[in-house]
């Protein structure tokens, strides 16, 4: 199936609107195995519009036009959805009723401008929008499909989601499994899995997104009998560093593990600045086990709410194994917790030394019985992804811990400097 997609509008040809619309779309489509062959933007003018939809036309099974559907002289596209097919626009009554509820429903009067949405090229499928007041539609051209979809992002989501994607799932689609690795580099996971030898009908697919890998396995359903080996192929290269499959949210992992073994977390932070606590904290029923959170970014503050000794401080310095215990173990007394996580380190761009570079981070694990410490080295990288990786490390860590399996995880890109179990 051949996929394609128009943007609309001078306003994201020229970048005043990112379009987010459509980096969504793609991933709607990558969730069920499919993908735009083709994505372009074009601006409000109606001979360029006109044209470039019959180009499209030509090429596509499908053409997904979004933008253009208000209610303003420059929304152009049912006017040349109506020219490419050589028709007129005629009044769609059931959606003047439609928006008018809509407007009753807020309390206000509908703008007579707002009748221009309600013009529809003669023979258009209406696609309903209960979210805004821009419906949809959907033509045929050239043995194509073409549908045309709000700008406005929940309009446009809502109207995917609800009246475009199942059809395009009907028999179309693939099954998709994915497996979230951390640790190791793009090229690292595809020099493994390059040695699997794939069943027909199933392809791989690799997306780099900070701080994870994703490996997809897309199938077709005559594959089905063989993927199960294959998904167990995959375990067995991946081991370790295989933080969770098809849930790709980390701390929804987390939180089900340490709410089944009835366990809860504190986190000490430095660098991070409390971006771990609010990574847990957004899941909703975090509080089910998320007991509390320390930033404690200054040396005073390491002192005054962890316990940290100035002595410990003056020997060793913040960014040192020596502290990150020292505010894991702090965290545990001055909480209820049961494991404490904590994070101090350099993640610059300033502030780093010959002993201790930008990039330095040092991490904690504590229990009640035992303490676990490390010191890595994360080079080449930006402030933003410093701290990002310096939280993903730390739930990795957690995630070890609660599969029994090695604290310290053998990175890629990530050198490990020191290490200290008490």
């Amino acid at each position: 199936m051949i996929i394609e997609m128009l943007s609309t509008g001078d306003e994201v040809l020229q970048g005043d609107i990112v379009d987010t619309n459509a980096a969504w779309a793609g991933q709607q489509l990558a969730e069920r195995g499919l993908k735009f062959s083709r994505r372009q933007t074009v601006a409000d003018d109606l001979p360029t519009l006109v044209s470039v939809l019959d180009e499209c036309c030509q090429r596509a099974d499908w053409l997904l036009v979004n933008g253009g559907l208000g209610p303003t002289s420059d929304d152009l596209s049912a006017q040349a959805a109506a020219m490419l097919l050589g028709v007129e626009l005629e009044l769609n009554q059931s959606w003047v009723e439609n928006m008018q509820r809509w407007y009753e429903q807020k309390q206000r009067e509908m703008p007579q401008s707002n009748l221009k949405q309600a013009m529809l090229p003669q023979g258009a499928e209406l696609i309903d929008n209960p979210v805004g007041t821009a419906c949809g539609f959907i033509i045929t051209h050239h043995q194509c499909q073409v549908l045309f979809t709000p700008g406005v992002p929940s309009e446009f989501k809502h109207m995917l989601t609800h009246s475009w994607l199942p059809r395009l799932s009907d028999g179309q689609s693939a099954n998709v499994k994915r497996f979230f690795a951390f640790g190791l580099s793009e090229s690292g996971i595809a020099q493994q899995l390059d040695e699997l030898e794939l069943p027909k009908g199933v392809r791989l697919g690799f997306r780099a997104e900070r701080p994870s890998i994703e490996v997809k396995v897309f199938s077709e359903k005559s594959a089905a009998p063989h993927v199960e080996h294959l998904y167990e192929q995959i375990r067995g290269k991946l081991k370790e560093q295989l933080f969770s499959e098809d849930e790709s949210n980390w701390a929804a992992l987390v939180q089900k593990q340490m709410i089944d073994k009835n366990l809860k977390l504190t986190c000490a932070e430095s660098c991070t600045g409390g971006m771990l606590a609010s990574q847990l904290v957004s899941v909703p029923g975090s509080s089910a086990y998320f007991e509390r959170g320390f930033v404690t970014y200054t040396n005073q503050a390491k002192q005054q709410m962890l316990g940290v000794q100035s002595q410990l401080l003056d020997n060793f310095g913040a960014v040192s194994i020596e502290v990150a215990e020292a505010m894991a173990k702090g965290a545990l007394k001055h909480s209820e917790a049961d494991i404490a996580l904590s994070i101090t380190g350099i993640a610059g761009p300033d502030g780093g030394s010959d002993e201790k570079p930008v990039g330095t981070v040092c991490f904690a694990l504590a229990t009640a019985q035992s303490c676990f410490t490390q010191r890595l080295l994360m080079t080449g990288r930006t402030r933003q992804a410093i701290r990002e990786t310096a939280a993903a490390t730390a739930l990795d860590m957690l995630r070890r811990y609660l599969n029994n399996q090695p604290i310290w995880g053998d990175y890629d890109l990530i050198r490990r400097v020191q290490v200290k179990q008490s």
